[in-house]
């Protein structure tokens, strides 16, 4: 195992030199000792609590994000049928966005970050970490591209008419047009957390989500003698949330405070190749993972709204998980990252199959109450018994194998650590398979909604053994790797 490199200042050399060099040579030496203690606490530090202190932080930043998304629709829901039509119109290509760049693209920023970080090599970080900026305003432009010179027809072939998809391409123009400022913001965050630092991208998240809670209802409803500016306020408050979110992390990467600096470096194809080569994969998990929900919500609806809205209510808590999978997924991605950076291959191993046994224990337990108490769930929401039945009959069949969606998760984010993406992609894409077919069996062939949950799980189990299996093969020959440079060594 490689060890963290030592500061290169010592004591002798900070007593020599005029005193701005030595109080220069002060702030490098604490980031460098700063930067150690990090990189030694992922590398040799007991497995349990770190995995635990790197992962709180964002399983609590976004919990409050999931909360806050509510408080927004409530707020949007005071404008209207047509304006809660528009922003349901747009929340599944904004949540598209956020799944690739978070667990997609930045997935792969944080996963190269954190294996620089392993092999002590702190410029090829900084150099990653330029790179990723530049991947975020490409992909943002992307996005604000096509979202502004296609929403109209793409909106429409979601359902869209009328009003409903004026006030969508009103609320969409806003979030699309800014899309860079998300991206570049989020690129980045991830580059921190493959350094080891998850506090700071959770302060700044948490005062992100603390801001767009107050400045929504402000510019929707038009409070405090501002504009009532609608579902547009909606966008305009996330984009003054992001954009100030922006402006202070790359303050603080440009400081002598962060571990890692964000300076300009020559462009090279090399780091966007180290990047690409596990977030391009990885962004079509965010890809599947829409299309599952769009095929099951499509052939749901054929059953009637009461059907729609028990599955609507039912699967609702598989979002209120992903907090908890993807906290402890990053968490995990860096110790694997940084400990495969530095040749520990057996502690990245150890790592993986914690995280994914923990989460997965915990999820389990949620699931399997839910599936014996469904009503402890959706009472909270509605007292209609017909929407009761497709809820309860959905948490009865999905919800034993909630721990197996937990392992296909967790396996996922440490094969990103590892650079090592098909099997888990491959998981992923056979759960969506499975609902793929399943929706198109109940549509042709008239069948029950008891057939299409009994596909849906059945696919989750499946997509989780295949997860394990590949990441016990895959642990077994990384074993006689290992045992192979140890006889060569001999």
């Amino acid at each position: 195992m490689k060890k963290p490199r030592l500061s290169k200042f010592n004591d002798q050399q900070i007593q020599h030199g005029n005193s701005d060099d030595c109080s220069q040579l002060k702030i490098q030496s604490k980031l460098i000792s700063n930067r150690e203690k990090h990189v030694t606490m992922i590398l040799s530090g007991p497995l349990f609590p770190v995995l635990v202190k790197l992962a709180l932080p964002t399983v609590g930043v976004m919990f409050l994000s999931a909360i806050v998304s509510v408080a927004e629709t409530y707020f949007v829901s005071s404008l209207g049928v047509d304006s809660i039509a528009g922003a349901s119109l747009v929340i599944p290509l904004v949540m598209l966005m956020i799944m690739m760049s978070n667990g997609g693209i930045g997935g792969g920023v944080s996963s190269a970050v954190a294996r620089a970080i392993g092999a002590s090599d702190i410029e090829s970080a900084e150099r990653l970490a330029y790179h990723a900026t530049l991947i975020g305003i490409a992909f943002g432009g992307l996005f604000t591209l096509v979202l502004l010179v296609f929403g109209r027809p793409i909106y429409a072939s979601l359902g869209g008419t009328g009003d409903a998809l004026q006030q969508a391409l009103l609320y969409s123009d806003i979030l699309f047009g800014s899309a860079t400022i998300n991206w570049v913001y989020i690129l980045l965050q991830s580059a921190l957390r493959g350094a080891g630092n998850v506090k700071v991208p959770a302060l700044i998240t948490l005062g992100n989500v603390l801001a767009c809670l107050l400045l929504s209802p402000v510019l929707i409803l038009g409070l405090l003698g501002t504009p009532k500016l609608g579902i547009a306020g909606a966008g305009y408050a996330q984009l003054i949330c992001n954009a100030a979110s922006l402006l202070l992390i790359i303050g603080y990467m440009r400081s002598s405070s962060s571990i890692l600096r964000l300076r300009r470096h020559r462009i090279r194809y090399h780091y966007f190749k180290q990047i690409l080569a596990v977030g391009l994969p990885s962004s079509l998990s965010a890809i599947f993972s829409n299309l599952s929900v769009t095929a099951i919500t499509s052939v749901v609806g054929v059953f009637g709204v009461p059907a729609l809205a028990g599955y609507g209510i039912a699967s609702r808590m598989e979002y209120l998980l992903i907090p908890v999978m993807f906290g402890f997924g990053t968490a995990v991605l860096t110790i694997v990252g940084t400990n495969i950076g530095a040749g520990n291959i057996k502690r990245a191993r150890q790592a993986a199959l914690l995280n994914a046994l923990f989460v997965g224990a915990m999820v389990e337990l949620v699931g399997l109450s839910l599936a014996y108490h469904p009503g402890i769930w959706m009472n909270l929401f509605t007292s209609s018994t017909d929407v009761l039945f497709v809820g309860e009959k959905y948490l009865k069949a999905v919800g034993p194998v909630y721990g197996m969606i937990a392992f296909v998760f967790a396996f996922y984010f440490a094969g990103q650590g590892a650079g090592k993406v098909f099997w888990p992609i491959t998981a992923i894409f056979t759960r969506f398979a499975f609902a793929a077919c399943g929706s198109i069996i109940v549509f042709l062939y008239h069948q029950n909604m008891d057939v299409l949950f009994s596909i849906i799980a059945i696919g989750a189990l499946i997509s989780g053994m295949l997860s394990t299996v590949s990441f016990l093969m895959f642990s077994e020959r990384s074993k006689q790797i290992e045992v192979q440079r140890y006889e060569n060594v001999r």
